[in-house]
C-alpha cells in the first residue's frame, strides 16, 4: 500500500466534563512533527482511555456516567473515524461495569472488549457487534484482597488488561494486589476463565505492561515503587516467570514518583517508561536475554506523563502530560533509542491517553 493512501491520525483522550470536549483528533505531520486539532468531541464524562481500530476506522472510550440508582458507574462508547477529514461520529454507548473504569482493551480479531476498573476491583468483557458498536455484558471477574502499601493497596486495583499477541490469554496488572492475574479467553463461551497468576514484590503496584515483539517476554511497570518488572512468557499456558526487576528513577532522586505508561520498540531493542514526579521517560536497552540496561532520562516537558506512545513507525513519541496540559513530541534515534525533545507541544487539558495510528485514506 502507498504511503499516500494512508494518513497519520492522533486520538486522545482526557479528564473532562461532560459538557467540554475530551476527545480530540488530530493529524501528524511527519516531517515537521507537529499536531494539529482536526476534530474534538463533547458528551462523554472522563473519556480517559481509547482504543482504536484501525482496520475498521473504529474508536473505542470508556466514560463515566450514573445509573438509575445514582450510583457511578462505567462506560464505554463507540466512534466511527472519518480518516480523511479527521474526524469521528458516535456510533453508541453503553453502561459497562458498576464501578468507574481506568482502561479498555480490544482482542486482536475484534470480537470483545475488556474494561478495567481500578476502583471497582473489576474487569468486564464485552461483545463487539458486527457493525463495530459495543454489544452486551458478557462477563465481570471481580478480584479480592490487599497488599503492603496501607493507602495504595488495602484492596484490589486492576489498572489494565492486555490480550497475548496470540489473542488466547488475558494479562490484568492489579495494582493493589501486586499480582499479574491471566485468564484464558474462551470465545465460544465468551468468558474469562481463570488460568494463572504472578507475584510481585510486595509494594511493587504493577500498572500497564507490554509484550516483547517476539512474544517471549514481557514488561511491566509498577507504578507504586517505580520500579520495571522483567518476566519471561510461555504462550502455551499463559505462564509468567520473573526475570528482574530495575529502578526507574536517577540514582540519588529521592522525590515521590509513580510510574505510569510502558511500552516497547517495534524491533524488540528499546523499552520506555514514564516517570510522574520525576517527570521524565526513562529508556532502557533490551538485551536479547530480557534483560534491561539504563541509556537515558530525559524530562517530558511538562507534568505528570499519564501516558505515552511510540508513532507506528518507531520516528517519535508523543508523551500526554496530565498536569501541564500538554501533549510533547520527541524524536527517536533509532540507532540509539535514545529521546530528543522536537520543540513541538500542544496545549490540551489534562491528557490521559494518546494514540497514534495509520488510517487509509
Amino acid at each position: 500500500m502507498s504511503s499516500t493512501s494512508q494518513r497519520l491520525l492522533v486520538f486522545a483522550g482526557s479528564y473532562a466534563e461532560a459538557e467540554d470536549n475530551g476527545v480530540y483528533v488530530y493529524a501528524f505531520d511527519e516531517e515537521s512533527g507537529t499536531l494539529h486539532l482536526t476534530d474534538s468531541v463533547a458528551g462523554l464524562k472522563n473519556p480517559t482511555f481509547l482504543n482504536v481500530d484501525a482496520g475498521r476506522n473504529l474508536l473505542y472510550a470508556i466514560a463515566e456516567t450514573v445509573n438509575d440508582a445514582g450510583q457511578k458507574v462505567g462506560e464505554a462508547a463507540a466512534f466511527a473515524i472519518e480518516p480523511a477529514k479527521g474526524a469521528i461520529k458516535l456510533l453508541n454507548r453503553e453502561i459497562t461495569v458498576d464501578s468507574t473504569t481506568c482502561h479498555i482493551q480490544r482482542d486482536a480479531e475484534s470480537r470483545f472488549l475488556t474494561v478495567t476498573s481500578y476502583h471497582g476491583g473489576m474487569i468486564g468483557l464485552f461483545s463487539i457487534q458486527d457493525d463495530g458498536t459495543i454489544g452486551q455484558k458478557l462477563d465481570v471477574k471481580q478480584h479480592e484482597g490487599r497488599s503492603l502499601h496501607p493507602e495504595r493497596q488495602d484492596r484490589p486495583h486492576p489498572h489494565s488488561s492486555f490480550y497475548s499477541p496470540d489473542g488466547r490469554f488475558l494479562l490484568v496488572s492489579d495494582l493493589g494486589l501486586d499480582r499479574i492475574v491471566t485468564y484464558k479467553l474462551d470465545a465460544a463461551d465468551q468468558k474469562l476463565v481463570y488460568q494463572s497468576e504472578v507475584a510481585l514484590h510486595p509494594g511493587a503496584g504493577p500498572r500497564h505492561l507490554t509484550f516483547h515483539p517476539n512474544g517471549k517476554f514481557v514488561f511491566v511497570i509498577n507504578e507504586v515503587d517505580s520500579t520495571v518488572t522483567s518476566f519471561t512468557y510461555d504462550n502455551e499456558t499463559g505462564q509468567l516467570h520473573e526475570l528482574e526487576t530495575v529502578s526507574t528513577l536517577p540514582i540519588g532522586f529521592d522525590g515521590d514518583n509513580s510510574c505510569a505508561e510502558i511500552t516497547i520498540s517495534a524491533d524488540g531493542s528499546y523499552l520506555y517508561g514514564s516517570n510522574r514526579g520525576h517527570d521524565s521517560i526513562v529508556v532502557f536497552a533490551v538485551s536479547a536475554s530480557g534483560q534491561l540496561s539504563l541509556l537515558q532520562h530525559i524530562s517530558v516537558e511538562g507534568g505528570h506523563p499519564r501516558h505515552f506512545a511510540l508513532t507506528p513507525n518507531g520516528r517519535y513519541l508523543l508523551a500526554a502530560n496530565r498536569d501541564s496540559d500538554n501533549i510533547v513530541t520527541f524524536r527517536v534515534d533509532s540507532t540509539s533509542g535514545e529521546l530528543t525533545f522536537t520543540g513541538n507541544r500542544i496545549e490540551v487539558s489534562k491528557p490521559v491517553c494518546v494514540v497514534p495510528v495509520y488510517l487509509t485514506i
